[in-house]
């Protein structure tokens, strides 16, 4: 990662100048200071990039609401981490939060799987990106304090108890689509996420209007209708829910026999999705370009791997939380009923 940048002199009316001067030129200070970080987000490889004013409007407690009647209907699944009261109150993160900013990292990659191979979710193919935007973020987060001294902030990726999507949303990086996932206009939906909270007051963008319009593609492509109704997905019906998440022994008969080759999450809601099916800018970022294990993934021959032919296959990657266990039991359910390649 780039160093950062000498430290420079903060705004005048951030430094502690007097309270005239203060008053009158807060805004102006405060607008300069959120260009300069909106370019330092995309030096770092973020992009968009944009910023949500905390509390958040109406539409961000319509996504409350809606994560309530979720959780209320069991959903989540085994995924007992979503019901965290904090992600409720992103002022639980960060006590005195002001300003969200919330970037997205795109991972669409020129690289393709082969034909025939087994298929592992493309989030997966490059570096962790846990550690990869909390990295950047964290670099963000130093280079505010550097120019506002006494700013508070904290970097959140996914783990973190957050409604990441909805507030995305509410920063203007895109809307969320009917199959869950955020879509970006030019980008599409092949975003990682992250988010950077802090005390201070940046101007805020406009929150994304929605374009999904009458579309239906990714419910009726979902081999097991994971998809019940438009912006509700069931966990218990996903395909990446189970290949990722699920500990069992055995996945469940629906799901083993509807994998359609996916072992390590599930990208079909996506690859469907118009706004994905045009000519989209691929990253050459080094994090995210992939394993070329993971573009040319035998199944006979990935289950002859040992634990620790695993584990060392899948250091410093987001799939090691699917463990060899997992992964034999994922692949061996795609070979012998679930739609991939014999």
């Amino acid at each position: 990662m780039p160093p950062v940048d000498p430290p420079a002199e903060p705004p005048a009316s951030l430094s502690g100048a007097g309270d005239g001067r203060r008053r009158s030129s807060d805004l102006e200070n405060l607008e300069e200071l959120t260009r300069q970080l909106r370019a330092e987000a995309g030096r770092l490889g973020f992009d968009p990039v944009g910023i949500a004013p905390v509390p958040g409007g109406a539409d961000l407690q319509l996504r409350t609401a809606a994560l309530e009647r979720w959780l209320a209907a069991g959903h989540q699944g085994a995924m007992g981490w979503m019901a965290d009261p904090r992600r409720r109150s992103v002022e639980a993160l960060l006590p005195g939060v002001r300003s969200l900013l919330a970037v997205g990292l795109p991972y669409h990659v020129a690289a393709q799987q082969r034909p025939g191979a087994l298929k592992v979710a493309r989030y997966g193919w490059g570096r962790d990106y846990h550690r990869v935007i909390d990295k950047r973020l964290r670099h963000l987060g130093r280079w505010l304090e550097v120019r506002v001294p006494g700013t508070a902030w904290r970097a959140c990726v996914d783990s973190a108890p957050l409604l990441d999507k909805a507030w995305a949303e509410a920063a203007g990086l895109g809307w969320i689509g009917k199959h869950g996932n955020l879509i970006h206009r030019n980008r599409g939906s092949w975003l990682l996420l992250g988010h950077l909270l802090t005390t201070l007051p940046l101007p805020a963008d406009r929150p994304a209007e929605p374009l999904c319009g009458s579309c239906r593609r990714c419910l009726v492509a979902c081999p097991t209708g994971a998809i019940v109704e438009p912006f509700v997905v069931d966990s218990r019906r996903c395909i990446a829910y189970h290949t990722i998440e699920n500990r069992d022994v055995e996945l469940p008969a629906a799901i083993a026999g509807s994998l359609q080759g996916w072992v390590a999450g599930c990208d079909i809601c996506q690859e469907v999705c118009p706004w994905n099916q045009r000519p989209l800018p691929t990253s050459d970022d080094p994090d995210l370009q992939p394993r070329p294990w993971l573009l040319d993934l035998d199944g006979a021959e990935a289950l002859g791997w040992s634990d620790a032919t695993w584990e060392e296959r899948l250091r410093a990657s987001a799939l090691r939380r699917i463990k060899p266990a997992m992964w034999r039991r994922n692949i061996r359910a795609a070979l012998d009923g679930g739609g991939g390649p014999p």
